[in-house]
């Protein structure tokens, strides 16, 4: 099996006039040249899943205003997908234009078993996407800025993972700008294991110096190969995890 998890940045791109004439011009910008690049990109990866973080779900940005991540799912050829704006129900940011069409997504070419959208307690991006194929579960995240916050966030998720008796995998952008010490509690209790072995940085992308997005699999779960490509179509790199599920009540194998 292979995954891939990558925070896309809405496909806006990593040009060095991003932030021109004003901080996050480039969010606001057309994107759909970029979303071409990552599909070919993809396609090359040829993914079982994709994990995407900061997907654009249908706003101006697209042109076409069609979600991005159903875009990706119909080039790579991929039925199964899912996606939900990041921001709670009660949130005031699903009223805010652009900002409700903010979300994270999976694609994948495997039959979807379930699909659960839970919520942090706090933060401002609050969304964790449960992904339940046929022997593997996997959350997404995408934690708080503030410290105080990724660590109530990390508590909720550790309770979620605790009560998932199949073999799970954790994957996301962490935000762990204090380095992945702010993870040791939560890799202690869990017991997971990080499938980046060096601790390789992934952002930001032109110039890597900090690890923030992980994938995190609990043994049962055997990473068999692991890359960061050094490609610059967000501010983040992406990740590439190869792996198989040897879980011995496993009902079948998702090599």
């Amino acid at each position: 099996m292979r995954f891939v998890l990558y925070n896309i940045r809405y496909a806006a791109g990593a040009a060095r006039n991003f932030h021109l004439p004003v901080p996050g011009a480039g969010y606001l910008r057309q994107t759909d040249s970029n979303l071409q690049r990552l599909i070919r990109f993809f396609e090359a990866l040829d993914p079982d899943i994709l994990g995407l973080v900061e997907v654009d779900l249908g706003s101006f940005r697209t042109g076409t205003r069609r979600n991005q991540a159903e875009t990706i799912a119909a080039a790579l050829g991929h039925g199964a997908h899912v996606f939900e704006c990041k921001y709670n129900a009660k949130s005031v940011h699903r009223f805010i234009p652009v900002l409700n069409k903010q979300g994270n997504a999976f694609i994948t070419r495997h039959s979807i078993q379930n699909e659960r959208f839970h919520f942090f307690s706090r933060g401002m991006k609050r969304l964790i996407i449960e992904l339940e194929l046929e022997n593997l579960s996997i959350f997404l995240v995408h934690l708080s800025l503030g410290y105080r916050d990724r660590q109530r966030q990390l508590n909720d998720l550790q309770r979620l993972i605790l009560a998932t008796p199949r073999p799970v995998m954790v994957a996301g952008d962490f935000n762990t700008f204090f380095g992945e010490a702010e993870l040791y509690a939560f890799l202690s209790t869990t017991g997971l294991l990080s499938a980046n072995l060096r601790g390789q940085p992934t952002h930001p992308s032109r110039s890597p110096r900090r690890e923030l997005d992980f994938i995190f699999h609990d043994p049962r779960i055997v990473v068999t190969g692991f890359e960061v490509p050094a490609v610059t179509f967000s501010d983040h790199l992406p990740l590439v995890c190869d792996f198989e599920v040897r879980a011995a009540d496993a009902t079948a194998s998702l090599r």
